[in-house]
């Protein structure tokens, strides 16, 4: 039975996650607290991996109901705790010091700095996923790779791309309820090179995009809707969620079911 088994949030986009047990929906569909802040240059661009890989060797902890994060640079002796509201120039010099040049930190508290703005609900995927994908690169663990793809919400209980069926027909969309709160799945999620980043280092994997393009395509579920597969690099869902749903509260644990019918499922055989 699919169940809620991992809730993830970015406070601070491009930084380190933190796991929670529950979560509450924002009016725009998103998660309180998920990429809440974004680290912007002077040229009002993102600072990420995919501009900068020196944003891996950040490290970064998060007490989200205290309103802090402790910071590790490479260029700081030990970590620094900074208030997320109070301290937001501090956090930002620190940032600057250690990049080398002037960011700032900006907050948007109704709906985050997600990179789909139409579809800003959690992004989903199950433990399954994250594990078979893992298999495919020698040295990696489950925990890489849940790293590297950086999704909100894991479910449990299922198989491996169990979250494909959440998507249907370009221009439809698919229901399922996550305890009381409902969601549509709209799409496949296109990856960007972050994946192929160690996230402690930065370093690329050898070969990274190829092994998954070649492995994404051979594994692909003859259930699948393949018309959105213009390209194999895309993993986990995004989601979108209606006003009807705000304060409502994802918990670990809560019971998925899809409410729109999908396609069957051939469950693999023991």
């Amino acid at each position: 039975m699919p169940y809620l088994a991992k809730i993830l949030l970015y406070p601070i986009k491009s930084l380190d996650s933190v796991e929670v047990e529950q979560a509450q929906v924002l009016s725009s569909g998103a998660l309180e607290y998920d990429r809440e802040f974004a680290i912007f240059d002077p040229q009002g661009r993102f600072v990420n991996g995919k501009r900068h890989s020196k944003i891996h060797l950040i490290r970064s902890q998060f007490d989200i109901f205290n309103r802090t994060i402790s910071l590790q640079t490479p260029k700081l002796d030990s970590p620094r705790v900074f208030h997320l509201d109070e301290e937001q120039p501090e956090i930002a010099a620190s940032l600057s010091d250690f990049l080398g040049f002037a960011v700032t930190l900006r907050q948007n508290p109704f709906m985050g700095f997600p990179d789909d703005t139409n579809s800003p609900g959690p992004t989903v995927i199950s433990t399954a996923t994250l594990t078979e994908v893992a298999s495919w690169f020698p040295g990696l663990n489950v925990d890489d790779m849940r790293r590297r793809i950086r999704a909100n919400i894991e479910v449990g209980g299922v198989p491996a791309f169990w979250e494909d069926q959440l998507f249907s027909q370009q221009g439809d969309i698919v229901s399922l309820r996550v305890g009381d709160v409902s969601l549509f799945g709209v799409n496949p999620c296109q990856r960007c090179i972050v994946p192929t980043q160690n996230p402690d280092s930065g370093e690329a994997y050898p070969n990274f995009q190829k092994i998954f393009v070649q492995q994404r395509q051979a594994t692909l579920p003859d259930w699948v809707d393949s018309s959105y597969f213009n390209h194999f690099y895309r993993l986990s869902v995004n989601t979108r969620l209606t006003p009807s749903e705000t304060g409502k509260i994802w918990q670990i644990g809560d019971k998925i079911d899809i409410i729109t019918p999908p396609k069957p499922i051939k469950l693999p055989e023991n």
